[in-house]
């Protein structure tokens, strides 16, 4: 008993000993895989956090922008030869969005010509909502009240779209003159490049009550300064306030003339306001 005795307790120690092993190496192990997983979820918010902060940023950023370079942005995808043969409506209602906004910082003398613009953006969007896929194009619009006979008619679609595309060239012809005149060693105030502008691009089309709206709104325009701040955005440098206008005007137009030409093809063109 004496000789088997210590031996028995020695063999006990070692299978405790071992079993101390086995289970503070599971501890070990389970402690591990906890940890990994934790240090993943950690990763895993941190790259979440990241995402929304960038993303937060992004949102902050495109806030900033300047109207003139965010129709730049709306204008790109279509450019450059993609544009394609039907002018698409998302694009132009967007373009017209950021018009409104280019009214108001005009002031109260574009009142008259903003109501009209938002309204004939709210003509457009409730047509377009009716059926996205049938009506993603302005042709499309135009056509169905060209085959019911009321593109004519006072509040259609197609006289939307037509003085919409001209309220753009209102835009386009006052940003051009406003950018040829920075070069210019006297500058015209803001209510001159607005009256040259107007001259080129609804005069034309008014009648005699718009055209004496339009004459005593001439009175109540900003300083050009001002107004010039009120477009540039964030950085309200002429350099990139140029940079901008001219990266504009060339995706713009192209664009507005395709809108002239398919209004032509439909004999809505020429059609004048009272």
């Amino acid at each position: 008993m004496a000789v088997y005795g210590p031996l028995h307790e020695g063999g006990d120690d070692a299978a405790v000993e071992g079993e101390a092993v086995v289970v503070a190496a599971a501890g070990e192990n389970g402690q591990g895989e906890r940890g990994d997983e934790i240090e993943r979820d950690g990763e895993e918010e941190r790259k979440e956090n990241d995402d929304e902060e960038a993303e937060k940023e992004k949102k902050e950023e495109v806030e900033e922008w300047s109207e003139i370079r965010l129709a730049i942005a709306e204008l790109s995808p279509i450019s450059h030869g993609k544009m394609s043969s039907p002018p698409p409506t998302l694009p132009f209602l967007g373009i017209s969005l950021l018009l409104l906004q280019v009214l108001d910082k005009i002031g109260p003398t574009m009142a008259v010509l903003r109501l009209d613009v938002q309204r004939n953006i709210e003509r457009l969007q409730e047509l377009y909502l009716l059926d996205p896929s049938k009506y993603s194009t302005l042709t499309a619009m135009v056509e169905k009240e060209a085959d019911e006979g009321t593109a004519r008619k006072a509040h259609s679609c197609a006289r939307a779209v037509l003085w919409l595309t001209r309220s753009m060239d209102f835009t386009v012809a006052l940003l051009q003159r406003l950018e040829d005149d920075e070069g210019s060693e006297e500058h015209q105030s803001l209510a001159q490049l607005v009256e040259a502008a107007y001259k080129v691009s609804l005069k034309p089309w008014h009648g005699w009550i718009a055209s004496a709206a339009s004459k005593i709104a001439m009175k109540l325009i900003p300083e050009r300064k001002i107004f010039v701040s009120w477009i540039a955005g964030k950085d309200p440098s002429r350099s990139v306030l140029k940079d901008e206008i001219e990266r504009l005007v060339p995706l713009l137009q192209p664009f507005l003339v395709d809108i002239h030409d398919m209004l032509a093809k439909f004999r809505l063109d020429r059609l004048k306001s009272t």
